[in-house]
């Protein structure tokens, strides 16, 4: 447990200094949009997610799915800030489909947008990401009287949290917005089951590869 956690310092020190970068851009002076690029969009998209149990647990991909509201928000060239609230499935399957677990949480990413181009705008999204757990449900229990920990257990951490980053492609047009393509990755530095040195799993955290679409409407700014 002690070694997990010395592990995971130094990415925990990674995401402060991703958040004093996004708070360092939101608060520059040197304007170089004048007026600042603003976007209010929606995103929606699959996933293929899994829990890293430590010991391992035999798993395929749980698919799911994932959408929400995005404000982005850019005075610089290149740089700007991008806040999600974001709907989001995750979980696990288990080989053989003996059984799948569904965590549904409500998300709030804290991203850095960092982007070339004009009209076409190869982008990179990077930062922290905060989850609560809202709600869970077993999709499949073909395990018959199991007593394995994460089949009886239940989520003992409902707040998540981690680091995400994406890369993709913005398409911007003068009448009909902003159309995205993004291909984004999470992993998470909290645990889903209790992991003292008595419980089972040392940890429990989450991973998950999303492919999203969306559209973003320009509030200000040239276009």
């Amino acid at each position: 447990m002690k070694q997990k956690r010395i592990k995971k310092i130094p990415l925990i020190i990674f995401l402060v200094f991703l958040m004093l970068i996004s708070c360092k851009s939101a608060h520059a002076q040197t304007i170089l949009f004048d007026p600042a690029e603003i976007y209010i969009g929606t995103t929606f998209g699959a996933s293929g997610s899994m829990i890293l149990f430590n010991p391992t647990v035999r798993q395929l991909p749980l698919l799911a799915y994932n959408g929400g509201i995005s404000f982005r928000y850019i005075t610089q060239k290149n740089v700007g800030l991008q806040v999600e609230l974001n709907y989001s499935q995750r979980g696990w399957e288990e080989e053989g489909s003996k059984y799948a677990r569904r965590l549904n949480y409500f998300e709030m990413p804290f991203l850095t947008h960092l982007y070339l181009g004009k009209t076409h705008r190869f982008i990179v999204n990077i930062g922290p990401k905060v989850s609560y757990l809202f709600n869970e449900s077993v999709l499949v229990n073909n395990t018959e009287n199991s007593e394995a920990e994460q089949h009886v257990k239940p989520v003992y951490f409902p707040f998540d949290y981690g680091l995400a980053i994406g890369t993709g492609y913005n398409l911007h047009t003068s009448k009909a917005g902003v159309f995205q393509l993004e291909l984004r990755a999470y992993y998470g530095l909290s645990d889903v089951f209790a992991n003292t040195k008595s419980d089972y799993f040392a940890a429990s955290n989450h991973f998950n590869a999303a492919l999203n679409i969306g559209w973003y409407f320009q509030l200000t700014g040239k276009e």
